[in-house]
């Protein structure tokens, strides 16, 4: 189809997590329009049902898309895209890219053979990631740990406040306490949020552990998928949300400083 140099980028989030994924999609394609979604009314995804993401999921991104008639969907969730990622793509005519736990990657990494990964409960139990650890990391031991805990403190770090250091403690040690877990040497962070706490990972890990996410590969396919014709920023970029416009504003000076200040609700 034809695409207007103008029509933006659309990064859908539960929450702001994606804003990894929109960091390197600024480096890859600095002068591309994008307009972020933050689901903030439907906030945490990582309890609810399949059924429940999926259908909330579906129909969101079949307004936005008819609102603003993007030329790119990246569904920036890996809970919303273990689950629904399929059916969006049925569902809508324009590229969709997803972001799935990057095992890949890890897998090529791992030196003890031993990985942990750490998502919501809904990401760590999908077949997908079942799939994924089948055909790239056979003959490695996988280790997963649901840490929820770890939205909360990501988003009060992007907020400027405390984080709960216990959430840290909590996630690190629900994968080293496992079977195996003291050889893990590789760790797939499987939610956009968790790389916004990757200091704070990083040390409670340690050194010689390494912290994989997907945010740059996410980045590199988007830049691929629109490569054919440029994108040009017509209007400023823009944030919006499902829930109170004051939840966002919180949450201002992270959009900042990734280039967008227009915050709105949906």
């Amino acid at each position: 189809m034809d695409v207007s140099p103008h029509s933006p980028i659309l990064l859908f989030d539960s929450g702001v997590g994606g804003l990894s994924v929109l960091k390197e999609t600024r480096r890859a394609l600095p002068d591309a329009p994008v307009i972020y979604a933050a689901d903030l009314a439907g906030l945490p995804y990582g309890t609810k049902s399949e059924a429940e993401v999926a259908a909330r999921v579906c129909g969101l991104l079949g307004r936005m898309a008819e609102r603003w008639q993007p030329r790119l969907i990246c569904i920036a969730c890996n809970t919303a895209s273990t689950i629904a990622l399929g059916m969006v793509r049925e569902v809508l005519e324009i590229p969709v890219v997803g972001t799935v736990p990057a095992i890949k990657p890890a897998a090529a990494l791992t030196r003890s053979g031993v990985i942990g990964l750490l998502g919501t409960e809904a990401t760590i139990r999908q077949a997908y990631v079942d799939n994924l650890e089948a055909e790239f990391a056979a003959g490695k031991i996988l280790l997963r740990h649901a840490a929820p805990e770890l939205v909360d403190a990501a988003e009060a770090k992007l907020r400027g406040a405390r984080i709960d250091p216990t959430a840290i403690a909590s996630a690190t040690a629900g994968l080293r306490s496992q079977a195996e877990g003291a050889r893990i040497d590789t760790v797939v962070l499987a939610c956009t949020h968790f790389p916004l706490l990757h200091e704070e990972l990083q040390a409670a890990f340690g050194p010689d552990t390494v912290l994989v996410d997907g945010a740059e590969g996410i980045a590199r396919r988007i830049a691929h998928l629109v490569a054919g014709s440029a994108p040009v920023r017509s209007q400023p970029d823009r944030a919006v949300t499902t829930g109170p416009l004051d939840s966002l504003h919180r949450l201002a000076p992270a959009f900042r400083a990734l280039g967008i200040e227009r915050l709105e609700r949906f």
